[in-house]
């Protein structure tokens, strides 16, 4: 609910605070005091795109602030919390400021905001309804929701088909991204047939690269390592070493006795040298050994290692891949083998899905003609009191392309006498007409909707007498436990609202400022009065609004 809104320097308005009521509010005044102003400041604090030069004249900047009640349950929580925007639980406080230059900036409970966002929040806290409004229910993309919003299928048909459409989606693509990478991999079978036999028959194995190499290395230097080795094992062999130190040996052992044991350390010395000459002798031999090759083993690492390296360069991956390389051209061979399989189930599954949302759709398509047809029928009662009984109102179903909102595509028609052309409801009815369409079909799409706040524009703009009644008596009807606002010109509807606004406007000191007074019980008689005769209120003019207000009260 709206509770206040605070204008400064806007237009022809310096300063001006207004603490609205639940129930239906009216304010009346005279053309041009200032009316639709109040208006404008009230679309623009909510985001709207409206009138570009507001500024007062003489003002740097205009501003305006607007305070909402807002239950624990509004949808306005979830746009603050989304936005990242500060809540303040039942209350939610919106300003804007416009600067001379045609800058404006936004404040939500204190905190900067984008005009998106009083957009987003605008939509959960007022509607407006008038002669040229093109937001509501003239705006014939919105009647598909309004639609289902009268036959209460948001919960329930209408989120069941957005669910399988979802499904369908999914499914659908599901199945595109097979086929594509199935006629992907038909496409390159024979490459990774023949890949594939290339790395099995050549089974290149990680680490191996690496062995080949050192192989081939140590080959190609086994005959030159191989002569010095030769040479060393001459040298501590046979007549080298060996046989030297076997002679120094004997022949201390000889002169050891004479000499009395002088000898007999550098006996044992050579006694151990001989033993480590040996076991240098058997290790040098078990090297000569190794070192032994056969060229044609040389040729065949050669090859090995040049083919290993030649798959590497030619799959771009390094020698130690190719083994897992291969392990994935075997698994996109099998998924090729599998993906016939995966790909019938992944149909099936994509035609189960269409199915289930074409049965939701057609249910919801369904129950939309039969909620149409009741639409119909009350907004048939409602306009027979408005004086409009010989107009009929239509709600198309007709056929939509798929989406997630079903297959059908809903649209509000007019005829204003039977047997004339039916249209759009801004095409076919004239100001006044269309004021009174409006009216029942919000009456009718109302339900119990009571968070948002409903602005109506000299709604009842052409009609008068009983007919203002009427329109009065559904305004009324409307705000019971919510709040409407009304800007009338008619003395019927001003008679009826819980409370009283006139806005004046006052000329001097070269500047018009505009004003917007409350009523009490007195003053509303000669408001009602000024309205049923003018600026000069007579006396009958006073007793026939007293008997209005005395009507309205019943």
């Amino acid at each position: 609910m709206l509770r206040t809104v605070e204008i400064r320097n806007m237009l022809i308005i310096d300063r001006l605070e207004l603490a609205f009521q639940p129930g239906l509010n009216v304010l009346t005044g005279e053309t041009g005091a200032g009316k639709s102003i109040l208006l404008d400041s009230l679309g623009f604090v909510l985001g709207w795109r409206g009138r570009a030069e507001l500024v007062r004249q003489g003002a740097d900047q205009g501003e305006v602030t607007a305070v909402f009640d807002l239950t624990s349950d509004h949808p306005a929580h979830a746009i603050l919390a989304e936005a990242g925007l500060p809540d303040e639980g039942g209350e939610l406080i919106l300003r804007r400021i416009n600067t001379r230059d045609g800058r404006k900036t936004a404040w939500v409970n204190d905190r900067r905001a984008s005009g998106e966002v009083l957009r987003q929040l605008s939509e959960t806290l007022l509607e407006l309804h008038g002669q040229h409004d093109d937001r509501g229910l003239l705006n014939a993309r919105g009647h598909q929701k309004l639609l289902d919003l009268y036959g209460g299928f948001e919960n329930g048909l209408l989120a069941k088909t957005r669910k399988t459409w979802r499904n369908l989606r999914a499914a659908d693509q599901a199945l595109e991204v097979a086929k594509a990478r199935l006629a992907e991999l038909r496409d390159e079978e024979d490459f990774l047939r023949h890949s594939v036999a290339e790395l099995d028959a050549l089974a290149p194995e990680p680490g191996e690269e690496g062995q080949l190499d050192a192989a081939r290395r140590r080959m190609q230097a086994a005959e030159k390592v191989r002569a010095d080795v030769a040479r060393a094992y001459g040298a501590i062999s046979g007549d080298g070493a060996e046989g030297l130190l076997s002679d120094a040996l004997r022949w201390l052992e000889e002169a050891d006795g004479p000499a009395e044991g002088l000898f007999g350390d550098a006996i044992t010395a050579l006694s151990r040298a001989m033993n480590e000459l040996g076991e240098a002798e058997n290790l040098v031999s078990r090297g000569m050994d190794t070192l032994e090759f056969n060229p044609a083993e040389l040729e065949d690492c050669e090859e090995r290692l040049f083919a290993i390296r030649g798959l590497a360069r030619k799959h771009a991956v390094l020698p130690d891949e190719l083994a897992g390389f291969a392990d994935g051209l075997r698994d996109r061979l099998a998924a090729l083998t599998g993906g016939e399989a995966d790909l019938a189930d992944l149909e099936v599954a994509a035609k189960e899905a269409r199915e289930m949302y074409e049965a939701a759709a057609q249910k919801l398509r369904d129950a939309r003609i039969k909620a149409a047809a009741k639409l119909d029928k009350a907004m048939a009662a409602e306009l027979a009191p408005l004086k409009m009984e010989r107009a009929v109102f239509r709600t198309e179903v007709s056929e939509a392309d798929e989406g997630p909102d079903g297959i059908d595509q809903v649209s509000f028609t007019v005829a204003t006498n039977p047997g004339a052309p039916s249209g759009p409801l801004n095409k076919i009815a004239s100001g006044g007409e269309l004021s009174r369409f409006l009216l029942a079909l919000k009456v009718c799409l109302t339900g119990d909707d009571a968070q948002l706040t409903m602005i109506f524009d000299e709604i009842d703009r052409g009609v008068g007498g009983a007919t203002a009644d009427a329109v009065g008596r559904r305004l009324k009807a409307l705000a019971d436990g919510g709040q409407v606002l009304v800007v009338t010109h008619s003395p019927q509807v001003a008679a009826l609202g819980g409370h009283h606004w006139r806005v004046e406007k006052h000329s001097g000191n070269s500047e018009t400022i505009s004003r917007v007074v409350p009523l009490d019980d007195v003053e509303r008689v000669d408001e009602i009065g000024r309205m049923l005769s003018g600026d000069t209120i007579s006396d009958a003019a006073r007793a026939a609004a007293a008997e209005l207000l005395e009507l309205a009260a019943r």
